[in-house]
């Protein structure tokens, strides 16, 4: 006699066990479901196997190959194009089927006498026999009615409860006369029970039903799949195991090595190779596979471990799935329910929540608290907030679910009825998450003053002028064309604080979120102000009289990312011409590559033009590149040069804010003018504190992440810079190429090397212990200035304090630090990065050969200590 083994299943509620197998090859006791019904098959003397596949055809080919290993002879059958359903596929090997066969499901676990059934089918000279098991609860199955003499005269597939007519359900095993196949039409999907078996009855054919005895599981869920499993480790089904029996309830494979100290409770299952750590507990219920470690002190309660898994020391398992090739790093906790696909790596002190599923090869970063499914990103984070607001991919990791969890999480940190106002960028993708944030907003009762699609800048500056707590802002990443940056402003405008982020990420990773009653959910209004209030604070603090009617010629690239078209109606206003390049959306934001061409193209229209100047506008609204009369671009330390020289000149003793690494061309031009550097952490928010916080700051900020003017608003905005720039080349008389000659000439270079995350703390301790305290300055990162250029002097107090006129500066909080024109110019500034594994080492002086040299000391002498760092944890682990 043959089998029908149907084993084309896809398995999506198996997911994400099933991304990478079929669900007959899913494991169970270490074993492919497909193999345990093998097994049965060949019990009761069945050999001749037909599988027939679609769902990833090659893993069982591969597996079980001819048969002869498993005793058993395999045939298989794939359907190429599409499924053909239950019947269907059986028709496709009908030309194999001459006699009585049996079908059966290659994703249930039994242990039916199928020769019982077959002989029951045989004595009721039958057409076809399906054999029932009864069930508590048929509503996942198909019921089946049968008379007196066991004849079937109704059944139906899945019913509702209102359909329920009998506890028999049909397991999908069914014994067959080749003659039935002839109800079936070639080539066209057919199901047995929705298709076949009804025109069987029409016809009067002879249909019985067989009600077994023994085990029967349908794995058809995850819930199914661990239960199958804990029944046939205690015994309930009877089924071949892959591994003799050591003690009672105790199976253990060869060449595994149990310490001394471990405590296994049987029923425990472990598969060949394994090691299991010392003072480890295994409760009963756990199932090991093959090539599995199990660190010391790991605490298992029923888990499901894959082959090849490591479990680290302390990690704690419940009841979970752990699929093969993961890593669970040390006191990482996979809580009940929870699903990790093969391949993936849990961090260490990471969590996985009740009912999660991971899908394959993700990456759960070291502390991460995951409360749902992670299914299309990489990465789950410890943290949601990195160097600047929320970010990720585009509707991948940013999703409107992930938003409107975000929105509730920000809102329950917020009293009920508050008002935030939210905003974003032009783009579809800002549009659907600024949707998504203010349904979770509304739903803890934050009320939202929706601003729609405004420059951030513009957001920035009406959000004091109206009655709210703070607002959000979401727009395409900067620097990152496929990611979204999600920023939280404070009352001010300015970046939340650090501490108001924790909050957000504890009520976010904690699921500690309001619900609001019908009555208090949030409203929804939308200020039409916000224009007028810029445009009128814009022009206050503009030199109006000096620059209307100038007649000066401006060329705006906005390299097809619109940031604010109002720019060029506030220009006008003043009789400036502004020629608008790129000015429509398109569907993707250009690369950094592809805005380079753009700037390009720029510089050729602004000579052709005889433009006073041309600006590149990026990061809605906040940053820009600016070109001179001649096409040449200006950027980077050389445009926070420029533009702190242009303000100096016209606010000498004024208070120039930059970071940390910036350029000490700053510091030059602040002693020419007799003014003052304030330099902070390497980061927007601690730039917009400091300018917010110094009431005699003129500027903040830099050419790479854009201008700062404190007397409009807090955050930085390319709109009044531009406008400012046209004021001060009118009133100095001057263009943007005689102010560049200008600049001082100081070489300041950087390099960037990968740094684990694990070695930053131990590298940077390992800088200030190295170095002589007078030699250092620890604003952000290790700054080492040149011990002979300071000679005895602290360089952790600031030079000079500003006049005693001025307000002191708290430092402490600020980060950051003052300094006089005087400071050495000779420093390098070892930094590492708050958002990738890397560490930057900048070399600033006037001698381009000190920094050369340098550079290239200080890489070796970083690199030299991340790899024995690393070599020392290797040794360790």
């Amino acid at each position: 006699m043959r089998a029908v083994l149907m084993a084309g299943g896809s398995g999506t509620r198996l997911r994400p066990l099933t991304c990478d197998l079929p669900k007959p090859m899913v494991p169970l006791l270490n074993r492919p479901i497909a193999e345990h019904i093998i097994n049965l098959l060949k019990r009761h003397g069945i050999t001749e196997i037909i599988a027939t596949l679609f769902y990833l055809p090659d893993v069982m080919r591969d597996y079980f190959q001819d048969g002869k290993d498993f005793g058993v002879q395999m045939t298989y059958a794939v359907e190429e194009d599409q499924p053909l359903g239950t019947a269907g596929c059986v028709k496709n090997v009908a030309e194999l089927l001459h006699d009585t066969f049996v079908v059966i499901s290659g994703d249930s676990l039994t242990d039916f006498n199928l020769t019982e059934a077959i002989a029951f089918h045989r004595a009721k000279g039958a057409k076809a026999t399906l054999v029932l098991k009864r069930v508590r609860n048929p509503i996942e199955f198909g019921v089946v009615i049968t008379d007196k003499t066991d004849r079937i005269v109704r059944f139906l597939e899945k019913p509702s409860t209102s359909e329920i007519f009998s506890d028999t359900a049909n397991t999908g095993t069914y014994i067959l006369e080749p003659e039935v196949l002839s109800y079936i039409p070639a080539g066209q999907s057919q199901d047995f029970s929705k298709d076949l078996f009804p025109r069987l009855l029409a016809e009067g054919e002879p249909m019985y039903g067989y009600v077994a005895e023994g085990y029967w599981c349908d794995v058809g869920h995850l819930d199914a799949y661990r239960e199958a499993q804990y029944d046939a480790l205690h015994g309930k089904v009877h089924i071949d195991y892959a591994y003799g029996e050591t003690t009672h309830g105790l199976r253990v494979g060869k060449n595994t090595f149990i310490h001394s100290s471990a405590k296994l409770q049987p029923p425990v299952l472990i598969g060949d190779n394994c090691r299991i750590g010392p003072r480890a507990t295994l409760s009963p219920g756990t199932v090991v596979g093959d090539n599995v470690t199990i660190g010391s002190d790991a605490n298992l309660k029923r888990p499901i471990i894959g082959n090849g898994a490591v479990i680290g020391d302390d990690t704690h398992l419940r009841a979970c799935i752990i699929a093969r090739g993961t890593r669970a790093a040390r006191r990482a906790h996979v809580l009940e329910g929870a699903v990790v696909g093969s391949l993936s790596t849990i961090g260490e002190e990471a969590q996985i929540s009740p009912g999660v599923r991971v899908w394959p090869s993700k990456l759960i970063e070291a502390g991460a608290t995951l409360n749902i499914n992670l299914i299309w990103g990489q990465t789950a984070q410890r943290n949601l907030f990195g160097q600047r607001g929320v970010s990720g991919l585009a509707n991948i990791d940013i999703t409107p679910e992930f938003a409107v969890k975000l929105g509730a999480a920000y809102g329950s940190t917020l009293k009920a009825g508050d008002h935030v106002t939210v905003s974003r960028d032009q783009r579809s993708i800002s549009r659907m998450v600024t949707r998504s944030l203010i349904a979770g907003l509304m739903s803890v009762g934050v009320n939202v003053e929706n601003l729609d699609a405004v420059a951030i800048p513009m957001a920035r500056n009406v959000l004091p002028t109206l009655n709210v707590v703070g607002g959000i802002h979401v727009r395409l990443h900067p620097t990152r064309s496929n990611h979204i940056l999600i920023e939280f402003f404070d009352i001010q405008g300015i970046d939340i604080s650090k501490s108001q982020e924790k909050k957000i990420e504890g009520a976010y990773f904690k699921e500690d979120l309001r619900r609001a009653q019908i009555h208090e959910i949030g409203t929804v209004t939308y200020p039409s102000s916000a224009v007028d209030i810029y445009t009128t604070a814009f022009e206050k603090h503009l030199n109006v009289a000096s620059i209307r009617n100038s007649k000066s010629k401006v060329v705006i690239d906005y390299a097809y990312a619109v940031s604010g078209a109002v720019l060029p109606q506030l220009l006008a206003k003043f009789g400036c011409d502004a020629v608008v390049l790129n000015a429509s959306l398109s569907a993707a934001a250009p690369s950094l590559d592809e805005r380079d061409v753009l700037l390009s193209q720029l510089g050729q229209v602004v000579q052709a033009l005889h433009a006073t100047f041309g600006v590149q506008v990026s990061a809605n609204g906040e940053q820009m590149v600016l070109v001179d009369e001649v096409g040449s671009p200006i950027r980077g330390e050389m445009l926070t040069a420029l533009m702190a020289h242009m303000i100096l000149t016209a606010n000498p003793r004024g208070v120039i804010v930059v970071p940390v690494h910036a350029s000490g061309a700053v510091d030059e031009i602040a002693r020419r003018h007799d003014g003052w550097v304030l330099r902070t952490k390497a980061n927007p928010t601690a730039l917009m504190e400091a300018c917010a916080t110094h009431q005699d700051v003129v500027l903040g900020g830099s050419g790479d992440m854009g201008f700062i003017f404190p007397q409009l608003h807090p955050g930085f905005d390319a709109m009044f810079c531009i406008a400012k720039l046209i004021e001060m080349l009118l009133i100095q008389e001057r263009s943007l190429g005689q102010i560049w000659e200008e600049l001082p000439r100081i070489s300041h270079r950087l390099q960037t090397i990968r740094c684990p995350w694990t070695v930053k703390g131990a590298l940077m301790r390992y800088l200030v212990e190295t170095h002589s305290a007078d030699s250092l300055e620890l604003i952000d990162g290790v700054k080492i200035i040149d011990p002979e250029a300071f000679a005895n002097q602290s360089v952790n107090q600031p030079v000079n304090q500003p006049p005693d006129s001025q307000p002191p500066v708290n430092l402490s909080s600020m980060g950051s630090s003052v300094h006089r024109q005087r400071n050495p110019q000779n420093w390098v500034l070892i930094l590492p990065d708050a958002s990738e594994p890397l560490v930057h080492i900048f070399a600033n002086s006037e001698d381009r050969s000190w920094v050369d040299g340098q550079l290239q000391n200080y890489r070796q002498r970083v690199q030299h200590f991340i790899e024995s760092e690393q070599g020392i944890k290797e040794q360790i682990v």
